[in-house]
């Protein structure tokens, strides 16, 4: 990529493409409703946007309560993986974790998401317990990881 990605925050415009992302990335996306009720009425969300050539390619989402992070959902468009874009953008969002003075941040991950669970390593996340049949698609597991800063 000659062009750098930028980041930017959400806005109630940015839903439609959003989504977009979302259902490429999930297998049981959020709805529209959802994420309008995240930007618009819950005071804790940030919603962070990857922006290349002046299109979405990738979101994380987070709750911010007092100094907590709660990674909500972090996707990339399938095209546009394998190129470490998930990876700035996880970084992006630990950053802006700790520029909000959070000290720790936790989120949940497929137990079959091996792939992910690295990344989640690389940046100190360690496995803190268990969430059994999280995922309502298949009834699979989920990891709960925490890293302190």
């Amino acid at each position: 990529m000659k062009q750098k990605v930028q980041f930017r925050f959400m806005t109630i415009d940015d839903v439609d493409e959003v989504l977009h992302v979302d259902e490429q990335s999930f297998p049981n996306p959020w709805n529209r409703e959802t994420f309008y009720n995240e930007i618009m009425h819950n005071d804790f969300a940030i919603y962070l946007l990857m922006v290349f050539n002046d299109k979405i390619i990738g979101y994380s989402g987070m709750w911010l309560i007092t100094d907590e992070a709660h990674i909500t959902n972090i996707a990339v468009l399938p095209e546009y993986r394998g190129m470490k874009l998930g990876e700035a953008l996880l970084q992006t969002t630990i950053e802006l974790a700790k520029n909000y003075e959070a000290k720790t941040m936790t989120l949940e991950v497929r137990v079959s998401n091996v792939v992910a669970q690295k990344l989640y390593e690389k940046y100190k996340f360690q496995i803190g317990g268990i969430r059994k049949r999280y995922y309502s698609d298949n009834g699979e597991d989920a990891y709960v990881m925490w890293v302190k800063f």
